[in-house]
Order: structure tokens, then sequence, then C-alpha cells
């Protein structure tokens, strides 16, 4: 069968690359972008919160990190299901799903009476915030332009380090307001992620489904075919290599991503330093990092090389981002790595969405990212079980940083490049 192309002029205008957006495209952007922030928001919120947690329930280090293991390991659940029903239904509706399951459950975070219903409601926050990621990421990419991809990966990436950065400003200064009474602080925090429910509203009215999979549908009604279950082609003979192969890379991307980010507040507590500024360098450095290696991906370098080269200097930068101990090449670290050592994840959305088949796209993506985020979910634990074992934060941030930022280099190469790839309506 003839494979039809969607919503792409492999041509390019000689024009600014944001004048070739459309405002259909934009919007589409803009759902998924902010729907991503606010995850990223809610879900590293909680890494502010460990020290006060411990001291409410009277839980060691090891647990505290198990409260972002367990988030990790149920985004698979939600990218699966989410993915799933977003190759079968479309993406909008699994995206606002989503949205709303997430918002309800880091906002019943708040009223844990134990250390055991914070567990599981952090563990539910999870689904939701998988599936915002399957279904948003190919919503976004299935809109634009085949040679603008990197850039919209890049952008919409970075959204995760801006939630980061905006859960870093709330606990800076909404926190000591919230905390006049005792073990109100953060609960409060947490309360807060009940806001991006109100994102729903704007998805509903203001975005469009994906022309690809409408596309898609229509070839299916006019040739009286259904659609079989997503998920099983992740596993057919075609397709299983790349199920494989993207799921271990994703899990030595998110390993090195939570070895960078999870403990590092707390790090800085116990260097008493104030978290906020390099908080700050850290993510200003990270969202402009996604984006400069998204539009790198798009040059001669390529998908692989882009993340890499980005990787790699990020490993490099260690001995400043976690062992200095002057505040300005402290601070300088955590803008090197935010840009490098998280600035590669820049490639990711694309390069995971042009892994797959259309009929597979948003199941494989969700799939390769969540059981990496799965793999990865130890990472949290690992380093507080170090702790516990007495290795200084400090030394097990750096092993696990350099050890998964080399998987990361390796396991990349060995994948193919895909810059340029059109999406189809029908695949084969």
């Amino acid at each position: 069968m003839a494979a039809a192309n969607v919503g792409v002029d492999p041509i390019r205008p000689a024009r600014a690359w944001y004048r070739e957006v459309t405002h259909d495209q934009w919007m589409a952007f803009v759902g998924a972008y902010s729907g991503w922030v606010l995850d990223g928001f809610d879900f590293t919120i909680l890494t502010f919160l460990l020290v006060d947690i411990q001291r409410s329930f009277a839980v060691n280090a090891t647990l505290a990190g198990l409260l972002g293991q367990v988030t990790l390991m149920f985004r698979l659940v939600g990218g699966i299901g989410a993915g799933t029903a977003a190759d079968r239904w479309g993406r909008k509706g699994p995206l606002m799903f989503s949205i709303l399951w997430y918002s309800a459950f880091a906002f019943l975070s708040g009223f844990s009476t134990s250390y055991g219903m914070l567990f599981a409601c952090r563990a539910l926050f999870g689904i939701g915030m998988g599936g915002v990621w399957a279904a948003g990421m190919p919503l976004t990419l299935e809109h634009w332009p085949a040679h603008l991809r990197g850039t919209a990966s890049g952008m919409m990436q970075s959204g995760y380090s801006l939630g980061l950065l905006l859960s870093a400003l709330a606990f800076q200064f909404g926190y000591p307001l919230a905390n006049a009474q005792a073990d109100r602080g953060w609960r409060a925090m947490l309360w807060i992620g009940v806001l991006p429910a109100l994102l729903v509203l704007f998805i509903m009215k203001s975005v469009k489904e994906s022309p690809v999979w409408l596309e898609r549908r229509r070839h299916l009604r006019d040739r009286h075919e259904r659609d079989a279950v997503s998920l099983g082609h992740l596993f057919s003979r075609a397709v299983l290599p790349t199920t494989l192969h993207t799921s271990i890379m994703m899990g030595a991307f998110l390993f090195m991503y939570h070895s960078i980010t999870y403990w590092y507040p707390t790090l800085l507590g116990t260097m008493h330093r104030q978290t906020l500024p390099y908080l700050m360098a850290f993510n200003v450095g990270a969202i402009a990092g996604s984006l400069v290696v998204g539009r790198w991906s798009e040059t001669s370098i390529g998908r692989r090389g882009a993340a890499i080269a980005s990787t790699l200097i990020g490993v490099a930068a260690i001995p400043i981002y976690v062992l200095a101990s002057n505040g300005l090449l402290l601070g300088a670290g955590a803008l090197v790595m935010g840009f490098f050592g998280t600035g590669n994840f820049g490639v990711v959305p694309a390069y995971l969405t042009e892994r797959f088949p259309t009929m597979a796209r948003a199941a494989g993506a969700g799939f390769a990212y969540h059981v990496g985020a799965g793999l990865g979910s130890f990472t949290p634990t690992l380093v507080g079980h170090l702790q516990d074992r007495g290795v200084p934060l400090m030394t097990a941030m750096s092993v696990c940083i350099a050890a998964s930022g080399l998987m990361v280099a390796a396991l990349i190469w060995l994948g193919p490049e895909t810059p340029g790839k059109q999406f189809q309506a029908i695949d084969g």
C-alpha cells in the first residue's frame, strides 16, 4: 500500500523557523508543553520536602528515596495505558485524562496521615505522569513539520526543567509562608499540585487532534478495518528490536537524570548553601541545553551525535557540580551540568517518536520512555541506600552520574539516525 504523508512539507520555506509553524501546531505544543511543565513541578516539589517528610513519618533516607522510585515505576503503567489509548482513540483524550489524574493524586498526597498513604498516592501520581508524556509528545510532534521536529523536541523536553525551576521558586517563597504551623509546609506544597487540572479546559477548547492519527483513522474506516491493540505491535518481529533498544537506552538516560537531580537539593543543604541560586543556574542551563541540543540534532551531527556530545560533557562536569567547595565554581557546575548533563534529553521526544511506526507510535514511545523510567527508578533509592551505608552523598552521586552517562553514550550510538523521517498515516 502506498504510504500517506500527513502535515509535512519537504520543501523548507526561506523564512524564520517559528514562522513556519501554524497556529494549530503552536496550540498543540502549548497544550502538551504546559502539561509537562506542571507535571515536572508536581514531581520535583517532593525533592525539596524529603527532610520534612522524614521527620513527619520517622523514616530513613532509603524510604525517602523510595517515594521517588515508586512514582517512576508507576509511570510505566501510565505510559503503556495512555500510549495504547492514544493510538486507538486519539492523542487528546488520554492527555487530558492523565493531567486530571496526576493533579488529583498530587493534591491528595498532601493529606497523607502515614508514610504508607503518601507512598500509595505518589505511586498513583506516577500513572498520570507517565500518561502525559506518552500522549502529549506524539500529539505535538505529529503536528509539527518534520525538519523542525528536533526543535519541538528540545522545547518540549525543556518543560520539565521549567517545572523544576517553578518548584524551586515555590519552595523558596511559598514554603516559609505555609510552614507557620508544624507539619503544614510540605503538605501545602503538595496541595498546589491540583492547579494543573485547569489546563484541561484549554486543551479541550484550543488543541486539535493529531492530523497523522486522524488520517490513519480515515484510511482504516475507508477500508472497513480496525486497528489491533498497538501494544502488541511493539513485540512483533519487525518492531521488537526497536522496543528493546529504546527501553534500555531510556533506562540509562533516566538513571543519569535522577542521579543528577533527585538528591541535589539535599546535597546543597549538607553544604549549607541556599538552594535557589544553584537550582536557578541548573534549570536555566537545562532549559537552554534542551533547546540547543534539540536544534543541534537537526544538523549533520544528528540525534545521536548531539546526545552523545552533550552527555560526555556532562560527565566531565561532575567535579565542579558536586565536589567543588567554592560557591562560584559550584554555580558554574550547576549551569554546565544542567546545560549538558540534562540537555541531552532535548533529542529524546523526537528520537523516540521517529523510531516507532504510526500504528504504535504513542504506545512505543510511551513504553520505551517509561520502561526506562522504571529501570531508572532505582536511582533515588540506591543513592539513599549508599548514604545509609556510609558513602558520602557527593560520592554516591558522582559514581552514579559517571556510570550512567557512559551507558547513555554507548547505547544511543548503537541505534540508527532518524532526523527528517516522514510520519506516515499508514505504515508499510
